[in-house]
């Protein structure tokens, strides 16, 4: 049978549009080693490993009339040097340019006629540093059988340098099977169809079973059940996060020390995670003042905050049963119109409080468990249940995952920083990635070029409302 694309991992294809590209990404910044690290060093490093994600050598090819889900077909005019490409600053380059070239490059969508991952090794950092820049479709990173880039190439440990041809790799022992012709396409369509003649029933009832188990979760989540139905039924605020995205984007990023957050939590309460949330409520806070909007104190912005959970017969912990796409969408009202930074922390976590209630939600110990860089995968899982929901029912989406507290390599190069990058939908013009990682938290800010040029304040506006929550006794 055809390896045919799933029907969620299809949508991603169906609904992404020339400016709303469907990938996710990440920047690692590396520190260069003394035996170095350059374009030929990360080619022959990928070349190696890609055995491992023989999805990525992969592309999707439709089948003719639509008559059934595409498929994936494998490359046999892959190039691996097409995926893996070279970039550069004007050295000695900073972290503002890095991530204007970071903004253009997620900007553009990936090519459908190839594998759908790039991977671009920037060089000419300041301080002798290089960056990996990681776009991955959607519709490639299931969070099952595939995992994110990222995961391939960082490890706890320094690795050898890579050493040999890389234009004699060791996947040459691969040989791909041929490409269907559209006659074959049609045949196994029409034979999928003989064989599972329910299955558009079948897709028709698990669309409806997921809704209504979202309803029970969302109708759950909360005490008064009347409560909840009104925020399911009410639009979120307007916001001028709410705006119709444009081919342009704008990327910014901003760090905190794991410590400081928890002398916050000590000292205030609630968990790293609500502590998190509330400095983001108190950057949109800042931010918002900064554009002149006229702040009520009960104002708020609805943040869809994905949640990874176990099902309640769950007993332990599996890569498998993290990554098997239970992410359920949580919708979060931040109190960006409380002045107090403490209250805005109590009003946070009592909400966090009662979705982690409701949903048995997985550990931050157990989601680091899984080897190399898992929150990559997180963040696609992520930005599938923001598309689950209705644009009009969240103004922004913020992501929480974390990360190992233990060095990673690639190759010998240390990872010294790493920033998530989720990508937009139609309405929203800003999405936030979190992760921590060796005793730092790592916020990406990925904005939509007009309606947030301004995306530097509010990444210094984190800044502030970090020092905001450190400096408040109560």
């Amino acid at each position: 049978m055809a390896d045919r694309l799933s029907a969620l991992d299809a949508s991603f294809l169906y609904l992404e549009e020339p400016f709303v590209p469907m990938h996710v990404g990440s920047v690692a910044i590396l520190r260069r080693p003394r035996s170095g690290f350059d374009y030929a060093r990360l080619l022959a490093l990928v070349s190696r490993r890609l055995s491992y994600l023989p999805r990525y050598r992969q592309y999707v090819e439709s089948v003719p009339g639509h008559l059934a889900r595409p498929v994936w077909v494998e490359d046999s005019d892959f190039d691996v040097s097409y995926h893996v490409r070279r970039s550069a600053l004007p050295d000695p380059g900073c972290d503002e340019q890095l991530f204007e070239l970071v903004a253009r490059l997620l900007a553009r969508p990936l090519d459908r006629d190839r594998p759908l991952w790039e991977l671009y090794v920037v060089e000419g950092l300041e301080n002798d540093r290089v960056a990996l820049v990681t776009k991955n479709h959607q519709a490639l990173v299931d969070g099952t059988a595939t995992l994110d880039l990222g995961q391939l190439i960082l490890d706890a440990e320094p690795s050898e340098p890579a050493t040999g041809d890389v234009d004699t790799p060791p996947w040459t022992e691969w040989t791909p099977s041929s490409r269907p012709g559209r006659a074959r396409l049609l045949i196994d369509a029409i034979t999928d169809s003989l064989r599972r003649p329910g299955e558009i029933v079948d897709n028709v009832r698990s669309a409806a079973r997921d809704l209504t188990t979202t309803a029970e979760r969302a109708l759950d989540t909360a005490g008064d059940v009347a409560t909840t139905v009104r925020s399911l039924v009410r639009p979120a605020p307007r916001s001028p996060l709410n705006a119709r995205v444009s081919g342009g984007r704008v990327f910014a990023g901003a760090s905190a020390a794991l410590d400081d957050l928890r002398d916050i939590r000590r000292r205030h309460g609630g968990t790293i995670n609500d502590v998190v949330f509330a400095v983001v409520t108190g950057a949109l806070r800042q931010w918002l003042l900064s554009r002149g909007s006229s702040l009520e104190q009960t104002a708020t912005v609805r943040a869809l905050a994905p949640l990874a959970v176990r099902a309640p017969d769950d007993v332990g912990f599996s890569l498998v049963g993290l990554l098997d796409n239970r992410v359920d969408p949580c919708l979060i009202d931040l109190p960006v119109g409380e002045p107090h930074p403490v209250l805005r922390l109590q009003h946070v976590a009592h909400a966090m409080a009662e979705q982690v209630r409701a949903r048995r939600s997985v550990a931050a110990r157990a989601m680091v468990r899984v080897s190399g860089f898992a929150p990559a995968t997180m963040y696609s899982l992520a930005a599938r249940a923001a598309n689950s929901l209705s644009g009009r029912l969240f103004n922004v989406v913020v992501a929480n995952t974390p990360g190992p507290q233990h060095r990673l390599y690639a190759g010998q190069a240390p990872l010294e920083r790493i920033y998530p990058v989720l990508p937009l939908a139609r309405e929203q013009a800003l999405a936030v990635g979190i992760t921590s990682y060796e005793g730092n938290v790592y916020f990406g800010l990925n904005g939509d070029r007009k309606a947030l040029s301004d995306i530097t304040v509010l990444a210094g506006a984190v800044t502030e409302a970090i020092e905001e929550l450190k400096g408040t006794n109560g």
